[in-house]
């Protein structure tokens, strides 16, 4: 349990000092983020290594929380999204039907790379600017 709790540690840490490296590197005032939500775990550190699925994906679990957390301590609003819903949120967002032409269309205009994460991570945004709105 020590070396979990020291890896624990460790990613805060990491999500701390990646947070603000990302907010010096940035020109304009970072608002939030967006997180993938994380698929529920058994409660206790023990549960999760004797269950074979949480021990897959524990630690992706770990360092989203990190993420959150730390965002959260800079003020920062944390979206999470559902993989299986966030390209119907960003068009709900954008007012269109799809949201792939608009996506295809920014990828575009940035550049190489534009892959797949590139536009997930896009979308994740759309749809947190649209709870955004919904909710101000």
């Amino acid at each position: 349990m020590a070396l979990v709790e020291r890896v624990r540690a460790s990613a805060a840490r990491g999500a701390r000092e990646g947070l603000e490296a990302l907010a010096a590197a940035v020109p304009a005032p970072i608002a939030g983020i967006a997180i993938r939500v994380c698929p529920t775990l058994p409660p206790t550190t023990e549960e999760r290594i004797a269950d074979n699925r949480a021990q897959t994906v524990a630690d992706s679990v770990m360092y989203r929380e990190a993420l959150a957390a730390a965002a959260e301590a800079r003020g920062w609003s944390v979206h999470w999204y559902d993989r299986e819903r966030v390209f119907r949120e960003a068009a709900a967002t954008l007012g269109l039907e799809d949201v792939d032409a608009f996506l295809h269309a920014m990828g575009r205009s940035i550049g190489p790379p534009w892959q797949a994460k590139h536009k997930l991570a896009a979308a994740a945004a759309l749809a947190a600017m649209g709870r955004r709105a919904s909710q101000g």
